[in-house]
């Protein structure tokens, strides 16, 4: 016997512009955990739930290596701001803002997240 994967109707939709892109159903965002998807335009986003069920959206390049990764990083809070740590540099990025928290000159791009 074979199980489908469990689905729900909430899917997770990143801002693009003015559309919406549907990146995945809300059940494959597991918290404290991210997902990556690949945009139109080529750009990758990652995509995040924190364990009190907050969206978080944003660029998925890390700016210091170069590398589509941050989707596999380790999430934390840091002062009460939400963030991601590069797993290859482990420099930490707000979710929220995308400020680098190790380099207030580094920011990453943010979008919008609702369920659609």
């Amino acid at each position: 016997m074979t199980l489908a994967p469990e689905t729900t109707d909430l899917k997770v939709q990143v801002g693009l512009d003015e559309a919406w892109l549907t990146v995945c159903d809300l059940s494959a965002l597991l918290p404290g955990r991210g997902v990556a998807a690949l945009l139109p335009d080529g750009r990758q986003v990652a995509v995040f739930r924190d364990r009190n069920g907050e969206l978080y959206a944003i660029d998925n390049r890390d700016p210091f290596s170069g590398a589509g990764v941050l989707s596999r990083g380790l999430t934390g809070t840091h002062q009460g701001r939400p963030f991601v740590a590069s797993p290859l540099l482990k420099q930490r990025f707000d979710l929220a803002s995308g400020e680098c928290l190790d380099d207030g000159d580094v920011r990453i791009a943010t979008y919008e997240v609702r369920l659609g």
